[in-house]
């Protein structure tokens, strides 16, 4: 079962609201909606953001794939996003992820806590534990991070918050 279940946000969410940032989250059930009903609902809450002043967003897994597919089909007189931050998202190459680059300043938040082995799902290669460094990087990203977290953890690390509260920082405006 997959779902955005905006508990799963809470520590960061807390964190970011003590630093003074306004937040709010977005819930799915990707077992009972298809993706297009949740992109179109995804889409609409972001196009009410837009009418306010700047405004970030970010996606942890799954919900970063459909974050990118809402603002790649927001109308184009809707404002892009300020900054987009992606906890774990894949970019490719699954149909569902391969949504298409955006053109918001998007930072990559890579996990590297996962299983490293010659044997394995992931070989050698760096991952957190459900997707690896290559399949949520892109040439696209303005700026690709890794943190020494595991995939499901990311949302509530204290160092993911201060790589998007720095990123909000040097953004103001």
């Amino acid at each position: 079962m997959a779902w955005g279940d905006p508990r799963s946000l809470d520590g960061l969410m807390r964190r970011l609201r003590q630093a003074g940032v306004k937040t709010t989250t977005f819930s799915y059930l990707a077992t009972f909606e298809n993706v297009d009903s949740i992109v179109a609902r995804l889409r609409e809450r972001i196009s009410r953001l837009a009418k306010a002043d700047g405004y970030v967003v970010v996606g942890h897994s799954l919900g970063g794939v459909l974050l990118r597919a809402a603002i790649n089909s927001l109308p184009p007189d809707t404002a892009p996003p300020r900054l987009v931050y992606l906890l774990g998202s894949p970019i490719g190459p699954s149909r569902l992820a391969a949504v298409g680059s955006i053109s918001a300043p998007t930072t990559a938040i890579a996990g590297v806590r996962g299983w490293v082995s010659w044997q394995g799902l992931f070989g050698r290669e760096l991952n957190d534990g459900v997707v690896s460094v290559s399949e949520v990087s892109a040439p696209w990203l303005s700026s690709p991070v890794q943190v020494p977290v595991a995939h499901t953890l990311l949302p509530s690390a204290g160092l993911v918050v201060e790589i998007i509260l720095q990123g909000l920082a040097q953004h103001e405006g």
